[in-house]
């Protein structure tokens, strides 16, 4: 299924380092998503969530950007960050409906987590 994927065009380091930065973003954004979710209703704990997931898919890019121009030489520096995507987008991700890739299904999988940390009563 992910054969293509460009993932698997990185050296094994390469890709060890990917991991550790999403393993790394994933686990502060699920962190912000309690931390922020905190004492609140239910439906604003909802809300939080989806929020930092649509912040996610909109400002991870640049932070993978930066991560390739270390590994790759030649990339100038740029931003990749451009308008918002909309809520199609991110109910795309949140339903697998997007591209088949592991960028979208890790993306959507993050989305999920941080909606069910939000809406975890504590």
């Amino acid at each position: 299924m992910y054969e293509g994927d460009s993932f698997f065009t990185l050296t094994g380091p390469q890709q060890a380092g990917l991991l550790l930065l999403s393993v790394a973003l994933a686990c502060g954004w699920i962190y912000a998503s309690w931390r922020l979710s905190a004492r609140r209703p239910l439906v604003l704990r909802l809300a939080i969530g989806i929020v930092l997931f649509f912040g996610f898919v909109w400002l991870s890019p640049q932070i993978y950007y930066q991560y390739y121009r270390l590994i790759i030489d030649g990339l100038p520096a740029q931003f990749v960050v451009g308008w918002p995507l909309g809520p199609l987008h991110v109910v795309r991700l949140l339903t697998f409906q997007f591209d088949a890739n592991l960028s979208a299904h890790s993306q959507g999988l993050l989305g999920w987590a941080l909606i069910i940390v939000a809406a975890l009563r504590r």
